[in-house]
């Protein structure tokens, strides 16, 4: 089953090394999707909540790899709407996408126009069960796997390149959870920022649902992009905050 020949010539490592900058940039959206979600826990357990999330997401996608047969039978469109047909991963998408619109913008509304007085009475700072939140991220995991798996199917040939590719990537998205967490929450506009990207994700998901791709290409260098100038204005601010000599 596992033709480790196919992961040592020199055509699987080249699929090998694509494949996982391609699952490490998908990954993005796990990692900011944990860094988010994680910040509603008790700090005690919010380590666990994301090393568990990521982990859930790695068992998910091998999980899919193993039922390649029953996963390509979700392209397959089960009803029209609209002269568009419907299928498996296209409700999926859509479910997925409409909950990440829901939960970035009742953030983006929570920190943006209640005060923190109001956010308190509103328990928007109250901390979230690790029970509930992990099935959160296990639910959207199920979303971003598929996009993960199917990507993974169309650019390499071999299962055990597919596999090597996600657990490598995978390694780096546990890795750098933490990292970028804790990042995102010492920084309020970067926690806008990362709200506004997983606003973005949403609306790309359920877009691909309605059979309308967009390139996720231009999409990442938009995040880049704005991750950029948000670097720059916090530099920025930083400097500016410091005391001028007399």
């Amino acid at each position: 089953m596992f033709d480790f020949h196919a992961l040592l010539s020199a055509e699987g490592l080249v699929s090998l090394i694509s494949l996982t900058v391609m699952e490490i940039v998908l990954g993005i959206d796990n990692v900011l999707l944990v860094a988010i979600l994680s910040q509603k826990v008790k700090g005690a357990h919010r380590n666990r909540v994301r090393k568990l999330g990521i982990g859930l997401a790695l068992v998910l996608r091998i999980a899919l790899l193993f039922g390649l047969s029953w996963l390509m039978g979700l392209t397959r469109p089960l009803f029209t709407v609209l002269d568009h047909g419907f299928s498996g991963r296209d409700l999926v998408l859509l479910v997925g996408g409409l909950f990440l619109i829901y939960k970035a913008t009742h953030e983006l509304y929570e920190r943006i126009e209640l005060s923190p007085d109001e956010q308190d009475a509103g328990g928007a700072e109250t901390p979230a069960g690790s029970v509930a939140t992990v099935f959160q991220i296990l639910a959207l995991d199920v979303v971003f796997s598929l996009d993960s798996v199917i990507t993974a199917v169309g650019m390499a040939r071999a299962l055990v390149v597919m596999m090597a590719a996600m657990i490598i990537a995978v390694g780096v998205m546990f890795v750098f959870a933490n990292v970028v967490s804790d990042f995102v929450n010492r920084h309020p506009s970067m926690k806008i920022l990362a709200l506004s990207f997983l606003l973005l994700i949403g609306v790309l998901l359920t877009a691909d649902a309605f059979g309308h791709h967009v390139n996720r290409g231009y999409v990442y260098f938009a995040m880049a992009f704005s991750l950029l100038v948000e670097l720059m204005n916090m530099r920025f601010r930083k400097k500016s905050k410091r005391p001028k000599p007399i």
